[in-house]
């Protein structure tokens, strides 16, 4: 390896370390009690070096909700490609977005269920953006297709969305609740909004 090869791949493992403590102290401390300095501190670098990475603490943070929300597009993109039709994309897509948020709670937190520097320029055109996209894309699709009847798009999605967090946001924070099958448990909610989707 190269000079500039590694110090292009040690830049990037100093990056992965900032992101990573960012992530562990704004689950453990709340956001804003998170500032550079502490993140530095975690790591055992200068706040300086965070610096030469992100200019500030909301930059860090929406930098790390992107590359979550990222990887939730990579799987939706991956359903919608092999789904049959678009009622067939909207259930697994909801099923994915809960799985997605089993599967990394800490991540899931930081993107919907801390009070962090979730502002509308930031999010518009952002990964987090097209992730709820898919969501609304996927109703008019439905709707277009006469597989639902016709409801407001924004409103509809929404409110799937508002149902999906609840269902994930339960199984993350209580998990001692002795919940029924977890598998049949979100099947039965996805199912419960699709029916109440359906025609009349």
């Amino acid at each position: 390896m190269g000079v500039i090869e590694r110090r292009l791949r040690e830049k990037e493992d100093l990056r992965r370390k900032i992101l990573d403590a960012a992530q562990e102290l704004f689950v453990r401390e709340g956001y804003a009690n998170v500032s550079m300095r502490k993140i530095a501190d975690r790591i055992e670098y200068s706040p300086t070096a965070i610096y030469l990475h992100f200019k500030n603490k909301s930059e860090l943070f929406h930098c790390l909700c992107d590359e979550y929300f990222a990887e939730l597009v990579t799987r939706l993109e991956a359903i919608r490609r092999r789904s049959k039709n678009p009622l067939d994309f909207a259930r697994q897509g909801m099923r994915a977005y809960v799985e997605f948020g089993l599967a990394h709670p800490n991540p899931y937190r930081v993107m919907f269920m801390i009070e962090g520097d979730h502002d509308l320029e930031c999010y518009q055109k952002s990964m987090g953006e097209r992730a709820f996209n898919y969501l609304r894309d996927g109703v008019v699709a439905c709707m277009k297709a006469g597989l639902i009847r016709k409801v407001d798009p924004d409103i509809t999605s929404q409110a799937l969305w508002a149902g999906l967090h609840g269902i994930t946001s339960l199984l993350i924070t209580h998990e001692q609740f002795p919940w029924a099958d977890r598998d049949r448990l979100i099947d039965a909610v996805i199912g419960m909004m699709m029916e109440s989707l359906k025609k009349a």
